[in-house]
């Protein structure tokens, strides 16, 4: 399910935080869900434990997991909001890079159309609007 990119300048942390959260984005990952145990998913993906380590204690701070001693990780109940209000952030940087864009000579229609290619490429490609 994990890939990691070590050719990436994303620490393979942060890669895993933001493969999880497109995960519980997609409903892959659902609240309850048991995360794959630090060493399992370390094998899987040939990476140092401590790493896998770091990436779900961060993801359970951010409110995405949930650990319980000796059960492991698990999908937090309210993870699907957190990620959402996470990415709500993320707004303003896009609204900055269109701004540049449309700076450097982009012009609307070709940005229009980059942004319905995306929207098109989703599996349940739905036009109806989730977000103000």
């Amino acid at each position: 399910m994990y890939q990691i990119d070590l050719m990436s300048r994303i620490p393979i942390y942060e890669q895993i935080i933001e493969q999880t959260q497109r995960f519980i984005l997609m409903g892959l990952l659902r609240p309850g869900d048991k995360m794959p145990s630090v060493r399992n998913l370390s094998v899987e993906l040939s990476v140092n434990p401590n790493t896998i380590q770091r990436a779900y204690t961060d993801m359970c701070s951010r409110g995405m997991l949930c650990a319980a001693a000796g059960k492991g990780c698990f999908v937090a109940g309210e993870a699907l909001l957190s990620v959402r209000a996470e990415k709500e952030g993320k707004i303003e940087a896009f609204r900055q890079l269109t701004e540049e864009l449309m700076l450097a000579g982009f012009g609307k229609e070709q940005l229009l159309r980059t942004v319905e290619e995306v929207w098109r490429s989703r599996p349940e490609s739905g036009e109806e609007e989730k977000h103000d």
